[in-house]
C-alpha cells in the first residue's frame, strides 16, 4: 500500500488555544530517519501541560504527543538497521536547531535514531506506546553521562559491566507505583542496588516487590517518618535517591535521606526546603527527552538494547 501525501493531525495552533484536527502534508524522512505510520499513541502529562498551561513549547503551531508505536513505511537513504514493515516504538522529538516539535498525534511521523527502538514480538502496539517517555524519564537522570547531563551519571545496566555494578548499595525511590517509578525500580534492580526502598500505597506492595523493590513504605507516612524509616533500612544516608512524585512532602523526605554528597533526582522543578544549607548534595531535574544533546549517547545505547530487555522480561511493561 502506497503512502498518502496528506494526513490528519491534532494541531495546537497557538499558546493556550484550542486543539484542532487538520489535514497536513505527510513528511519525507531525511537520510537517517524513518517514516512511521502510527498505530497507537500514548498520553503523557506533558501534553496537557503544554495545552492548558502554555509551558514547555514556545513555537506554534505544534503537534503534541510524546509516545507512539507503529510500522515503518519508508526508510532514509542512510538507514541500514531498519526496513519497511518493521514495528517500532518511539518518542516525539524536538529539533534543537529550529525548536520545531515533532509530536505523535498525527498519522505519520518522521523518527530520528536517538528516539526509536524495535518492538519485540511479545508486545502489542498499545503496550509499546506506553514505554518511551516513562522509561527515558527514569533511565536518563540516572545513567546519562553526557556533558552537562542533569544526571547521577551511573553506569547503565545495559552497558558492559553495568549489570549488578552497584550491588549492596541502597537505593530510595519515592513514588514507586507511578509510571516512572516502576521503571526506576526495575533499573535499580538490574543495577544491583539493594535494598531498594520505595514509598507507595501499600495496596501496591505485591506489584512493586515483583518488579524488584525490597521494602515498601506507606506513602501516608509523614516526610519525617519516611526519611527515618528509609535511613533505618539503608543503614545510613543514601547516595542515590529518586523522587518520582516531587511534591513538597516527598521532596523534603528525599532530600533529607540523600547523603551529604549524594545524588537526588526530581521530576518537578520545585524549591527544596533547606537545600541551600547542603550545597554538596547534587539535585538533578529529570530531563527525559531521548534526543536532548546531553542524553543522545545514553539514549542510543539504551534503545539498542531495549528490545532484548523487554523480550527477556528484564524490563516489564505494566
Amino acid at each position: 500500500m502506497s503512502t498518502p501525501t496528506k494526513q490528519l493531525a491534532l494541531v495546537l495552533g497557538a499558546k493556550l488555544g484550542p486543539l484542532q484536527l487538520k489535514e497536513i502534508d505527510v513528511p519525507k524522512p531525511a537520510a537517517k530517519e524513518l517514516l512511521v505510520r502510527i498505530e497507537a499513541a500514548g498520553l503523557n502529562p506533558g501534553d496537557w501541560k503544554v495545552w492548558k498551561l502554555g509551558i514547555l513549547v514556545e513555537k506554534y503551531p505544534v503537534i503534541l504527543g510524546f509516545d507512539a508505536a507503529g510500522v515503518v513505511v519508508e526508510v532514509g537513504s542512510d538507514v541500514n538497521d531498519y526496513a519497511v514493515g518493521d514495528r517500532v516504538m518511539f518518542q516525539g522529538w524536538v529539533d534543537f536547531a529550529t525548536f520545531d516539535v515533532h509530536g505523535t498525534y498525527q498519522q505519520y511521523c518522521r523518527v530520528i535514531p536517538e528516539c526509536r527502538a524495535k518492538i519485540p514480538a511479545n508486545l502489542s502496539f498499545e503496550q509499546a506506546a506506553t514505554i518511551p517517555s516513562g522509561l527515558s524519564a527514569a533511565a536518563l537522570p540516572l545513567y546519562s553521562r553526557g556533558e552537562g547531563a542533569p544526571s547521577a551519571k551511573l553506569l547503565g545496566p545495559w552497558e558492559e559491566g553495568g549489570r549488578g555494578h552497584y550491588a549492596g548499595k541502597p537505593f530510595f525511590l519515592l513514588g514507586g507505583a507511578s509510571s516512572i517509578g516502576q521503571y526506576v525500580i526495575q533499573l535499580a534492580r538490574l543495577s544491583g542496588f539493594s535494598p531498594i526502598i520505595t514509598s507507595a500505597s501499600l495496596r501496591n506492595t505485591e506489584l512493586l516487590k515483583s518488579l524488584g523493590a525490597t521494602h515498601v513504605l506507606d506513602r501516608k507516612l509523614s516526610s519525617e517518618d519516611l526519611t527515618k524509616e528509609a535511613l533505618k533500612i539503608a543503614g545510613g544516608p543514601i547516595d542515590v535517591v529518586f523522587d518520582a512524585i516531587s511534591a513538597p512532602e516527598t521532596l523534603t523526605a528525599g532530600f533529607e535521606a540523600t547523603s551529604p554528597t549524594g545524588d537526588f533526582i526530581i521530576v518537578s522543578n520545585r524549591p527544596i526546603p533547606g537545600a541551600s544549607e547542603h550545597p554538596d548534595k547534587k539535585v538533578h531535574f529529570a530531563r527525559g527527552l531521548f534526543n536532548a544533546p546531553f542524553n543522545a549517547a545514553a539514549s542510543l545505547s539504551l534503545l539498542a538494547k531495549l528490545p532484548e530487555l523487554l523480550e527477556s522480561g528484564d524490563i516489564k511493561v505494566k
